[in-house]
C-alpha cells in the first residue's frame, strides 16, 4: 500500500471519530499523552496530540481528568521501564472511576515483544498497545477499541516515513523538528535499532517545508531530531547530506536558531563542521557523545571509532569555532571496564572540557549484546567512579562559567528565573543567563552582558 493511501485511510477514522465521541462522553472528551525519554519521543507525542486534536479531543496534562490516557514510553534504560510500568499500573484506579476511558501505551517500550506480553498479562486494563513504526495508525486504533473491538496488540515494523501529520506543538517559541528516523549502528549497549529500526530520512523538501512553517509561526529556536543526524540521505537520492541540509535551512529568512541532536562521532565530517561555522543561524554547540574514553571499550560497545579519532575531531571543531560549546554522554561502568578504562574517560573529560555531560551507569537491555556480558565490577564501585567524574565535570563547567563573566552575549529569553523580576536566555551554546526581565521577553532574542557567576550566570541587558 502506498504511504498517501495508508494517510487516506487514517483520515477517513478522524473524520469519523467526532460523532463517536460524544455518542459516548456527551461532552468533549480529554486525552493526556505522558511521555518519556528523548527528545524524539516528545516530537512523536506532538504528532500524536496533533492527531487527537483532529479527533475531537481536548488536550490536557492531567491524567486523572482524561477520558484519553496515552503512554509515549523510552526502552533505553531500565529505570526509565520501571518508572513507566509504576504509573501504568496506578491507573487502575482512574479507570474503576472513568469506565469508558481508554489507556494506551507506546513508544520503544511498546516495540518489544517482552513489554506486550507483560502489558497482555499483568495489565489488564491497558487497551491499546503499538510500536513506533505505526504511530501514526492511532486514530484507526482509537476508533476500533471504542466501537468494542479486543484489546489492541500492535508492534509491526516498517521503513516508511509518514508525511503531513497534524502536530500540535507544546511550545510557542522553540520547536522540534524531526529529519530522520532508525539508526544502523548497533551498539552493542543500545536497544535503540532494535525498536526504532533503519535509518530513514525524511525527504529534504519536506524538512524545508515544515523548518518555513515553523518560521513563520514566529518559533525562534529549532532543534532538527534524528538518531543520528550525521548520517542524514545515506542512501537515498537527494543528493543532499546534513551539512547540505544544514545550509538549506540557514538560507531561509528569519531571525531564528537552529540547533540539533543527535551526533556520531564516526559520522562527523569536517564538511559539517565547515557548515556550521558559515552558518550564522546554527548554534556553536556541538552534543558529541563519546561515552568512553578508552580504545579497548569503545571497541567492546562497537563504536566504530578510537579516542584518537575523537579528538582530532574535536580539535577541527575548535579550530572553526573557538567559541563552540562542547557537551557528551558517558557511560560508567561497562561491562569489562577497569578503573584504568575509566581514568582514561576521565583525562578525556580533562582534555576537551565539555560544557556539560549527560553522565549513566551502565544499565543493561535485554536483547542487545552487552547484556550477556560479564560484568564484575560491583554497582557502589561504579557509584564511586560515577561521583569521581561528576565532581571533575563540576570543576570544568565552573571554570567555562567563570570564563564567561563580562562578555556579552545575545540570548534567547526562555524561562523565568529563580526570583521575581527575572527571566532567564540561552546563550548561542549552552549556558543560561539570568538578568532582568517579564513575560514579554519570552521568545525575544536579547542581548545580555554577563556581570557575575554565582549559582547562575548573571547579567544585564543592553540596549540595542
Amino acid at each position: 500500500m502506498k504511504v498517501k493511501d495508508f494517510m487516506a485511510e487514517q483520515e477517513g477514522y478522524i473524520l469519523r471519530m467526532p460523532s463517536l465521541l460524544f455518542s459516548i462522553y456527551n461532552k468533549i472528551p480529554k486525552a493526556c499523552v505522558m511521555t518519556y525519554g528523548c527528545q524524539q519521543n516528545v516530537s512523536d507525542s506532538e504528532r500524536m496530540k496533533g492527531m487527537l486534536e483532529k479527533m475531537g479531543y481536548e488536550i490536557t496534562e492531567e491524567a486523572e481528568n482524561a477520558d484519553f490516557v496515552l503512554f509515549n514510553t523510552c526502552a533505553v534504560r531500565g529505570h526509565a521501564e520501571d518508572r513507566v510500568l509504576g504509573n501504568i499500573g496506578a491507573m487502575k484506579k482512574l479507570k474503576k472511576i472513568n469506565k469508558n476511558m481508554i489507556i494506551a501505551v507506546c513508544g520503544c517500550m511498546a516495540q518489544q515483544d517482552i513489554i506486550i506480553d507483560k502489558l497482555k498479562k499483568s495489565y489488564p486494563y491497558v487497551d491499546i498497545v503499538f510500536g513506533t513504526h505505526v504511530q501514526y495508525r492511532l486514530p484507526e486504533f482509537l476508533y476500533k477499541r471504542l466501537k468494542g473491538s479486543p484489546r489492541i496488540f500492535e508492534n509491526s515494523q516498517g521503513d516508511s516515513i509518514i508525511e503531513n501529520i497534524p502536530v500540535h506543538r507544546d511550545g510557542t517559541f522553540k520547536g522540534w523538528l524531526p529529519i530522520m528516523y532508525g539508526c544502523n549502528n548497533f551498539c552493542s549497549y543500545c536497544i535503540v535499532p532494535y525498536v526504532r529500526g533503519r535509518e530513514r530520512s525524511r525527504h529534504p523538501d519536506e524538512i524545508l517545508k515544515e523548518a518555513k512553517e515553523l518560521i513563520a509561526k514566529g518559533y525562534k529556536d529549532i532543534t532538527l531530531l534524528g538518531q543520528n543526524v550525521n548520517s542524514y540521505g545515506a542512501g537515498c537520492d537527494f543528493g543532499i547530506n546534513f551539512a547540505k541540509l544544514l545550509r538549506k535551512i540557514n538560507a531561509i529568512e528569519g531571525d531564528f536558531r537552529i540547533r540539533f541532536m543527535t551526533s556520531h562521532p564516526k559520522d562527523c565530517t569536517t564538511e559539517l563542521l565547515d557548515a556550521m561555522r558559515d552558518c550564522e543561524k546554527v548554534s556553536r554547540h556541538l552534543h558529541l557523545p563519546f561515552q568512553s574514553g578508552s580504545n579497548r571499550i569503545l571497541k567492546l560497545m562497537n563504536r566504530k571509532y578510537t579516542r584518537e579519532d575523537y579528538l582530532s575531531l574535536i580539535k577541527a571543531a575548535k579550530e572553526r569555532m573557538p567559541d563552540i560549546s562542547l557537551t557528551s554522554d558517558i557511560i560508567v561502568g561497562f561491562p569489562g571496564e577497569t578503573y584504568e578504562d575509566f581514568k582514561e574517560t576521565l583525562s578525556l573529560v580533562k582534555e576537551v572540557e565539555f560544557s556539560s555531560l549527560f553522565t549513566f551507569i551502565f544499565s543493561p537491555r535485554n536483547g542487545t549484546p552487552a547484556a550477556q556480558m560479564e560484568d564484575t565490577v560491583s554497582r557502589e564501585e561504579k557509584g564511586k567512579w560515577f561521583d569521581e567524574l561528576l565532581k571533575v565535570q563540576e570543576e570544568i563547567g565552573d571554570k567555562i562559567n567563570d570564563s564567561l563573566v563580562g562578555k556579552t552575549v545575545r540570548v534567547l529569553c526562555d524561562d523565568y528565573g529563580r526570583s521575581q523580576g527575572k527571566v532567564a536566555g540561552h546563550t548561542n551554546g549552552t549556558a543560561v543567563v539570568e538578568f532582568d526581565g517579564d513575560c514579554s521577553d519570552l521568545g525575544k532574542f536579547i542581548t545580555v552582558k554577563i556581570e557575575r557567576k554565582s549559582n547562575v550566570l548573571e547579567g544585564t541587558r543592553i540596549k540595542e
